[in-house]
This record gives C-alpha cells, sequence and structure tokens, in this order.
C-alpha cells in the first residue's frame, strides 16, 4: 500500500496494490500493521456499507472521536473532506478524491474532518470503518452546499440530499461549538 499525496495536513489518500489477471482482481483492503507504517494507528470498530444511486450527495457529517477509512466498493464517488480543527490553518477548507471500483483508493479521515460524498455512477457501494461506535447523539453536520466552504461538487451531478443534509446549518453557524482543536506538532 501507497500513501498519496493530499493538500490537506491530516488525511490520507491510499493505493493499494491490485493484483488482477482475466479472471478478475485481488486487493488488500485493510492491514492495521502496514497502515501504522503509513501513519494510520486508529482502532476501527465498526464496518459500514451504504448503497446510493446517482446523484446522491451524503454529508457533510462528523462525530468527535471518529476517524473514518472509506473506500467505493462499487461504483464512483467524489469524496469531500472539510477541516474542522479550531484553530487550524486549514480551518474550513475542503479537498475532495475521486474513489471507485477501477482505483480502489481509499481516504482516510482523521477525527476533526468532516466527510461527505456524491455518487458519480448510476449507483455506489461505500464501504467505511470507524474508530467509534455511531452515536445519533454525538453526530453532527453542516450543508454540503454551504457557500462559504464553496466545495466544488462534481460538473453536470444533479445532486440529491436527503432532508436532513438539506437542512443543515452552515459551518459558520455550528463554528464556535466544535469540539475538534488544532494540536500543532
Amino acid at each position: 500500500m501507497e500513501r498519496l499525496f493530499t493538500r490537506l495536513a491530516g488525511p490520507v489518500l491510499l493505493q493499494p496494490i491490485v493484483h488482477g489477471d482475466q479472471r478478475g482482481f485481488f486487493v488488500e483492503t485493510y492491514r492495521r500493521s502496514v497502515l501504522a507504517d503509513l501513519g494510520i494507528d486508529d482502532e476501527f470498530v465498526q464496518d459500514n456499507h451504504s448503497r446510493s444511486r446517482g446523484g446522491v450527495v451524503r454529508g457533510m457529517h462528523f462525530q468527535p472521536g471518529m476517524a473514518k477509512l472509506i473506500r467505493c466498493a462499487h461504483g464512483a464517488i467524489y469524496d469531500v473532506v472539510v477541516d474542522l480543527r479550531r484553530g487550524s490553518p486549514t480551518f474550513g477548507e475542503w479537498e475532495g478524491f475521486a474513489l471507485d471500483d477501477a482505483n480502489h483508493q481509499q481516504l482516510y479521515c482523521p477525527n476533526g474532518f468532516a466527510h461527505g460524498f456524491c455518487v458519480l455512477s448510476e449507483a455506489a457501494d461505500v464501504v467505511y470503518m470507524t474508530s467509534a461506535y455511531y452515536d445519533p447523539a454525538l453526530e453532527g453536520g453542516f450543508a454540503y452546499n454551504d457557500p462559504a466552504v464553496a466545495i466544488e461538487w462534481p460538473a453536470g451531478v444533479e445532486l440529491s440530499a436527503s432532508e436532513r443534509d438539506s437542512r443543515a446549518p452552515t459551518l459558520a453557524e455550528i463554528a464556535d461549538g466544535l469540539p475538534f482543536r488544532w494540536n500543532q506538532r
């Protein structure tokens, strides 16, 4: 597995080794020791799988204490992370990545970042491990279309969000209450 460049400090884009031939492929998607060598030492405790149709946007979600390791097992998505660490020089900045079933790349979204994605294919299966158990009382989010954050979702995709995500507040409306702090190392 190889660590690829990311502009924001914290998220990690991973390129696994894919063994393929005319029969198909094999890819190792998780090995704790390899991730630790690449700077990811979270213990993942929950594994989730979502299926969404084309154009669906999910996000921007976060939960204090939760990191995620995300991959698109089928189809294609545009995956986005936003820095929520108060005091960070990149607070409120976003970075996006194309994840699909051809490149097999994975994205590590650390605690202190919001996560969301939109589906670029007819449908997509997104699989992600989390470092904390989901707790609806702790989960938070902000609007995927917040004009101040200005995420550039792919052109030509008509986005469709859940009612909850459509009514989410802006980042500015929740910023003072965010529990995340930037820890300069």
